[in-house]
């Protein structure tokens, strides 16, 4: 059985500045020729909680599980990846070509710490999905007040 690997870092959220992401969607929008092939591609993604855990799933259709990567702390998951082109047949016209492949990366802060020790991520059907438990936050803790002399 081959498994997504998981690798825990440190600060991932910095790793991605989010004026790099602004230039890529910028131009992109402008013309989307202009994006580097290995940018071209960005796979779409949903983040939503439950009161015990945050779930991403990604589209990742024609990605081998072989070829993903999860990287996460406390506060980012980092997913990577690539899609490899079909062969190309010779001696044919192509009319439209749209789907991307090669290399991506998704950096995405979550909205809560996650507990990095229980994490689950499974393929299936061209989508990735990332259980993440959340942090168990500390009770809050009464504090009794005791009389005094002075304070």
């Amino acid at each position: 059985m081959n498994y997504i690997k998981i690798r825990f870092g440190k600060d991932l959220g910095h790793m991605h500045s989010r004026l790099q992401r602004t230039i890529d969607e910028m131009f992109q929008q402008v013309n989307p020729m202009l994006v580097l092939p290995e940018q071209a591609w960005r796979p779409q993604m949903d983040i939503y909680e439950t009161p015990e855990e945050i779930i991403v799933v990604g589209e990742v259709s024609g990605v081998e599980k072989e070829d993903l990567e999860v990287e996460l702390d406390q506060n980012a998951v980092k997913i990577t990846g690539v899609r490899r082109e079909a062969p190309r047949i010779s001696g044919t016209k192509y009319h439209l070509a749209e789907i991307a492949y090669g290399r991506f990366e998704r950096i995405l802060l979550l909205p809560v710490p996650i507990n990095p020790d229980n994490v689950k991520a499974t393929h299936f059907n061209g989508l990735l999905k990332i259980t993440m438990a959340k942090q168990l936050r500390e009770q809050v803790r009464q504090i009794p007040i005791s009389d005094s002399d002075s304070c």
